[in-house]
């Protein structure tokens, strides 16, 4: 069998279907986390797996390995991954699988692993797994099956956590033909408000735009449809439904730093514990705003595990990164879940007068970049990075390196980190004017691309 040891990644197991990931690779994967979970004293967990064309067959090959493996197996089946996540409490199997590759393109696929019901694996969780497969010492055994529909559940839970207003409103959402069509028309009804449903069939060639609202250019239809239908909010979801993208009644894309501020806007004096957290990318504006609101701020890495991770140990109200992934335990069950971030935000205007515009103001001004991708190959990756922090150390720069390197200046910042979900680096640049943000952003993505070729 080839292995692509690649695929191992910080934050899950991901590749290309047919060429990394295939049945047999499927298989192995499942004979591995069986042994590593009975070795922790579990013999049950979840399997659910989103609306990617190769999902079924790397599902049933993943499942033959674990029932070999000895392992009883609950399977979801087509489910998104904040439902995969609820199926955690619900059921109370604190363990599992989801298959999915979120963001990535349609030929992508891969497995979110988790062994304690509470976060994703990461690090040397997620590399062990690739030594217990090219080692081939398994457990053997006889798992059963079972298969579980939450689908209802799921959509009444989401429901019994927003309190709509009194507001009329009229809001289109989009699901970019992604999992979160499954059960998104169902979620998305209500007396008072109009949905306006875009690309909201299942389609796993995803014909319409890349399901990745993190992606200006994957918001400009959501866009052009608000301004269509005169809406008074957009907001759209990736691939598995784990994220959020939004943008105002005129069509201007709402950044997720500034949707926090929204969101800690609308909380802060409601909640107990006075703190939040955000990552490396987001803007100073949300440290700014929480140290005004007398909320303590804090900066943490990136990565759906790690953050995860760090609102489970923190118990922080509110907290969330850049790429759209928020959570929220104030009055929610605190996963990450695209649909209900968008309809907090929904229930925000359905009790107030105020445009989406108009919540975003006297935030503080930054200029900031998007974030960006420079594709490298994934072996250079480490490498480019540890430059970067000496070329920055040898400048005498202040910089952070709680992941990758961020660049602290007196007018801004420059975040430049590998990415752990494809063959990238990623950037993000911010200053007080204009003409800093650009001389930041060219002295940065030279430096990368020159590290690329050498």
């Amino acid at each position: 069998m080839k292995l692509n040891k690649l695929m191992f990644r910080e934050y899950d197991i991901r590749g290309i279907y047919g060429t990394d990931i295939d049945e047999e690779v499927s298989y192995h994967i499942g004979r591995a986390y069986a042994t590593r979970l009975l070795s922790l004293g579990k013999n049950k967990m979840i399997v659910g797996y989103d609306n990617r064309a190769s999902s079924p067959i790397i599902e049933e090959n993943l499942v033959k390995g674990l029932t070999e493996g000895g392992v009883d197996v609950v399977r979801l089946g087509l489910v998104t991954t904040p439902m995969y996540y609820y199926a955690w409490d619900k059921l109370n199997i604190k363990c599992g699988i989801m298959i999915t590759a979120s963001h990535n393109p349609k030929e992508y696929n891969g497995f979110k692993i988790s062994y304690n019901g509470i976060h994703n694996c990461f690090g040397k969780d997620v590399i062990d797994l690739y030594y217990i497969i090219i080692n081939s010492i398994y457990s053997e055994g006889k798992g059963a099956i079972t298969n579980v529909d939450i689908k209802k559940d799921y959509i009444n839970m989401i429901n019994s956590h927003i309190n709509l207003g009194n507001n009329k409103l009229k809001v289109v959402y989009d699901c970019g033909n992604g999992t979160t069509s499954i059960v998104a028309p169902e979620i998305f009804k209500s007396d008072s408000i109009e949905y306006i449903p875009l690309f909201a069939d299942s389609d796993p060639n995803f014909p319409n735009h890349h399901p990745d609202p993190s992606v200006p250019e994957n918001l400009k239809k959501l866009s052009e449809k608000v301004i269509e239908t005169q809406a008074d909010l957009g907001i759209a979801f990736d691939g598995d439904g784990d994220r959020v993208g939004a943008v105002d009644e005129k069509g201007n894309i709402i950044t997720i730093d500034k949707f926090m501020i929204i969101i800690w806007r609308d909380i802060y004096n409601k909640v107990n514990i006075k703190k939040g957290f955000y990552d490396v990318k987001c803007s100073k504006a949300v440290e700014d705003e929480l140290n005004r609101l007398e909320i303590e701020p804090v900066c943490t890495r990136t990565g759906n595990s790690y953050t995860k991770m760090i609102s489970v140990k923190g118990n922080y109200p509110f907290g969330g990164e850049l790429s759209g992934h928020l959570y929220f335990r104030d009055r929610f069950i605190g996963t990450d879940d695209g649909i209900y971030a968008g309809l907090r935000l929904v229930e925000i205007l359905s009790k107030t007068n105020k445009k989406v515009s108009e919540l975003l103001e006297n935030i503080p001004i930054y200029y900031s970049t998007p974030e960006g991708k420079i594709e490298v190959e994934d072996s250079k990756k480490d490498e480019i990075i540890n430059r970067v922090e000496e070329y920055c150390k040898n400048k005498n720069y202040n910089i952070l390196t709680i992941d990758g390197v961020k660049v602290l200046y007196e007018d801004g910042f420059a975040v430049v980190r590998k990415s752990n979900t494809g063959p990238n680096i990623t950037t993000r640049y911010e200053a007080k004017t204009k003409e800093r943000l650009e001389e930041i952003k060219e002295e940065f993505n030279n430096l990368v691309y020159k590290l690329k070729e050498e």
